[in-house]
């Protein structure tokens, strides 16, 4: 776009912005008594949401996911497409689901439903696949806690290979390296003890009693958190996200010290140019984007609603993503500086230790701490720190299927439902009970398989047809004017020009690429699925994906006329914004109003800033405390 094209837009938004009736958007009294007469909680305080977000997106990926891509994807120079991705998809995709979130003060499903009524199951996938993930992302808070009640023996059971679940013939005291017929002993307690597994997906085995016990816990622990709504959640995340970060700096200050350090900091850093050539790279980079801030979960959009509709969500944006991705590069120098140690001591290379995935968490790291002065403090404080990663991301999943059911239960057989305590608690049990073909014998291959088709193939989806409703099918301009009403201005060129081409463009060539370089899933290095157990994953994948065409169909079904009609009506998205922004007339879809109802406009005939949006009872107007019903 060149100067005088910017020039124009940005003049062409001014001058339609200035004919609108002229909304306070900075009333927090009036605000807050709209938000109460709705009936809704709001965040205590800013910082609360601040921190929560926070913690939803710093997980357990950040510890393990980030430092192995940039160490297999080129080092430092992974650092340049990863920073391009963040600027160019993840801070403007995240504003544009806080902006969502906060303007319709809904979740992510009846929120999208408005912005697009055409792709409104895009909205109830994000619902399916966030409760999907966090059926089997406790499993790994069960496997924290087991280590962590693990951590208080002298000497710890993963230091030997004198244990009764050891195969003694296979077991080494420290990393075997290339000798591929051996194991460690932390890779054999992993292995044998904590999971028992069997010899694939075929063989489920019977259920793990303890593993059982401890997802109770994991469940009861969450329940107990988020029961109350954002009131109890807000106070829980001012410890579980802020403590992890001591112990980071903690360990990040003890490794730099130890033998070795050096050597794993410049493997991780050392940059290897002529990866920047590679697709792959710019793939990894882009869904480590996704994954981490939890674009497309419908997470950020179901917290974004719990907020004034005044609040600076620009601000908190730039916060969260930033906060994000530093914690990110810290951890890959405490990771790393590890395994420099690790292989100094035993007299390996560094890229024969680094793994992927809960291998580096539950295998890597616990072995470190046998090597360490008083290894059970610092085992306890490295899973309570787990725990803490994961709670975060997990009050965040749980919140989205809460949101949901809350802003859609309201008939007589389901208003018991209205009660956030039942309605959490059935959430919960719903959680534990599928969450336990994860802690079975197989429940290892089980997880894998999910974790591959969720968090993977469908999120890529998802996250496509997300942008295309918001950014292409609803457009920058109402987006844009949904901000001026929050916020007061528009966004800049930044935000516009990404949210019209390049994150649309970028999703669009992540998707392309996930599917010509789809690769099957596998346990390992060596273990590779049945094709039962294949296309139960596409299966899986397509519970969530399946909502989409379901929720077009429906669309097309129930509401007669071109898709104009269909997709720009008083009754499923914000009529003023799609009349005003599109400059239809009334028989192209922009219906008018009478009698009692809020009035609308004709934009070619009535003055503009007569336009008030329908929501529910409350007109745009009166949600802001401006004017009386």
């Amino acid at each position: 776009m060149g100067v005088g094209a910017e020039e124009r837009e940005s003049a062409k938004l001014r001058r339609d912005e200035t004919e609108l009736a002229p909304v306070d958007a900075a009333q927090p009294a009036a605000a807050a008594a709209a938000a109460a007469a709705e009936g809704r909680a709001t965040w205590g305080r800013r910082l609360e949401f601040v921190l929560a977000s926070v913690g939803y997106a710093v997980g357990l990926g950040n510890v393990w996911r980030f430092p192995y891509l940039c160490y297999r994807s080129g080092g430092g120079a992974f650092l340049i497409p990863y920073i391009v991705m963040l600027f160019l998809c993840g801070i403007p995709l995240l504003f544009m689901e806080f902006v969502i979130g906060q303007y319709s003060r809904l979740g992510p499903v009846h929120a999208l439903a408005r912005v697009c009524p055409l792709l409104k199951g895009v909205g109830v996938a994000t619902v399916v696949i966030s409760f999907i993930l966090c059926t089997y992302y406790n499993v790994l808070m069960t496997w924290a806690l087991y280590y962590l009640l693990n951590s208080f023996g002298s000497p710890l059971p993963w230091q030997s290979c004198n244990n009764t679940w050891n195969a003694v013939g296979n077991c080494s005291t420290g990393f075997p390296g290339n000798a591929t017929h051996l194991q460690s002993a932390s890779q054999q307690f992993f292995d044998y003890k904590l999971l028992d597994m069997t010899k694939g997906i075929e063989e489920a085995g019977g259920i793990r009693w303890e593993l059982f016990g401890l997802l109770v816990l994991a469940w009861a622990i969450v329940y107990l958190c988020i029961f109350k709504g954002v009131k109890s959640t807000g106070k829980v995340v001012y410890f579980t996200a802020t403590f992890p970060y001591f112990i980071l700096i903690a360990f990040l200050i003890n490794n730099v010290q130890l033998p070795g350090a050096h050597d794993g900091i410049m493997f991780f850093l050392k940059p290897v140019w002529s990866k920047l050539l590679e697709v792959q790279v710019w793939v990894n980079a882009a869904a480590q984007i996704f994954n981490s801030i939890g674009i497309g979960f419908g997470s950020m959009i179901s917290m974004a609603s719990y907020n004034k509709i005044n609040n600076n969500i620009l601000r908190d944006t730039f916060i969260v993503a930033l906060t994000n991705s530093a914690t990110s590069i810290l951890a890959g120098f405490v990771i790393f500086s590890a395994i420099g140690y690790m292989a100094h001591i035993h007299n390996l290379s560094v890229d024969n230790i680094a793994t992927d995935g809960p291998g580096l968490v539950f295998v890597v790291y616990p072995e470190i701490f046998s090597t360490l002065p008083v290894p059970q403090v610092w085992a306890s404080l490295f899973f309570i720190m787990l725990l803490c990663l994961g709670l975060d991301s997990q009050f965040a999943m749980v919140e989205v299927a809460i949101t949901c059911f809350m802003d859609g239960f309201s008939s007589k057989p389901f208003r018991f439902l209205r009660r956030k305590e039942l309605l959490v608690l059935a959430v919960c049990a719903v959680g534990l009970l599928l969450g336990i073909p994860h802690i079975t014998r197989g429940g290892i291959y089980v997880f894998q398989l999910m974790d591959h088709y969720t968090a993977v193939v469908s999120l890529m989806f998802l996250a496509f047809f997300e942008v295309l409703a918001v950014c292409w099918l609803f457009g920058v301009r109402r987006l844009s004017l949904m901000v001026k009403t929050m916020m007061g201005k528009v966004p800049n060129i930044y935000f516009r020009l990404c949210w019209q081409f390049m994150s649309p463009l970028l999703v669009l060539g992540i998707l392309i690429s996930s599917i010509f370089q789809y690769t099957p899933a596998r346990y390992g290095k060596t273990y590779t699925y049945p094709v039962w157990a294949e296309v139960l994953g596409w299966f899986i994948s397509l519970v969530s994906i399946v909502w989409i065409p379901i929720g077009a169909f429906h669309e097309l079904y129930k509401h007669k006329g071109s898709l104009v009609q269909v997709h720009c009506t008083e009754h499923h998205t914000w009529s003023w914004l799609c009349c005003y922004a599109l400059n239809e007339k009334a028989e192209n879809g922009c219906q008018t109003y009478s009698g009692s109802e809020p009035p609308s406009v004709r934009p070619r005939e009535e003055p503009r800033g007569n336009c008030v949006h329908h929501f529910g009872q409350l007109s745009l107007v009166n949600r802001l405390g401006i004017v009386k019903s």
